[in-house]
């Protein structure tokens, strides 16, 4: 994934795409600040981490900018969502993403809203990078209740 990264930096600026490579630079700027201050290892986990962090950003922003009534903004961030998600693992169907809930839900047979942590740990590793987090969050805390 990183060096996928790399060639589609270098395809973009031959084909002379500023959004695509505007973006790419932002992510690989961003990978490489963590890299150094972080002194974290440069890998795909890193690339997929910091790109879930981009689309969150950008998730907000458009909400921001909806308030705000600049479609022009809108349609700019949507854009980079798509492009950045060209660099995250194929993303799950709903059904298996509600299977993998229902498995953790029958290893940790929670009694209340407590155990939320617990359900969050057991399907975190599962989950992450390959659906939105915060959708599965508020999934766990429907069937909680």
């Amino acid at each position: 994934m990183v060096e996928k990264l790399k060639q589609d930096m270098i395809e973009a600026m031959k084909a002379k795409d500023k959004d695509r490579l505007t973006t790419i630079r932002m992510i690989k700027g961003d990978l490489d600040k963590e890299h150094i201050d972080k002194k974290r290892e440069i890998n795909d986990d890193l690339l997929v981490e910091v790109v879930n962090r981009g689309i969150k950003q950008r998730k907000d922003a458009i909400a921001e900018f909806e308030k705000g009534g600049r479609s022009d903004l809108v349609e700019k961030t949507q854009a980079e969502i798509e492009i950045l998600q060209n660099y995250l693992p194929e993303q799950l169907s709903e059904d298996e993403v509600m299977a993998i809930i229902d498995e953790a839900f029958s290893i940790v047979k929670p009694e209340s809203s407590r155990d939320m942590g617990k359900i969050m740990k057991e399907v975190s590793p599962k989950l992450k990078g390959k659906t939105d987090m915060k959708t599965v969050s508020e999934i766990i805390k429907s069937k909680l209740q």
